[in-house]
């Protein structure tokens, strides 16, 4: 009897184990569609309407005029994208200096026209209303 448990306790634990992973197997699948989205906004230059569709946290953080100027200075000398690959996703609950929510950290690979060799880092969140926003971006 007590093997019985034992087993359907492991059994019970590998299930939900795998519910868990697949749950955020399944976020970062929507965050990485987010955060291309996005993407392809800052790569069009089109920084008034890529503060829009930023996540609440991050408007209420910085002004469209901010992010505007931010994005001239810093996103538009690097040129036109050559290419960009996805290096890593991480899912987490809590970052430093942001509110607990869910999050994913996205790092891409990135060549530009006048820098071949960046990372960028894109964090999308979900977001009050249940949508994936990006809610940080810095290119090293």
């Amino acid at each position: 009897m007590i093997r019985k448990i034992v087993y359907l306790l492991i059994i019970g634990l590998i299930v939900s184990g795998v519910t868990a992973m697949a749950g955020r197997t399944e976020k970062k699948a929507a965050a990485l569609s987010a955060a291309q989205k996005w993407l392809a906004m800052i790569d069009k230059e089109q920084y008034a309407e890529s503060w829009k569709e930023n996540a609440e946290l991050f408007r209420n953080a910085v002004s469209a005029q901010q992010w505007e100027q931010m994005m001239q200075a810093v996103r538009k000398p690097l040129g036109k994208l050559v290419s960009r690959k996805v290096k890593t996703k991480t899912y987490a609950k809590a970052l430093p200096g942001a509110p607990d929510g869910e999050y994913v950290v996205i790092q891409f690979e990135t060549s530009f026209e006048n820098k071949k060799s960046a990372v960028e880092t894109v964090t999308p969140m979900l977001d009050k209303d249940g949508v994936w926003r990006v809610s940080g971006y810095y290119i090293k």
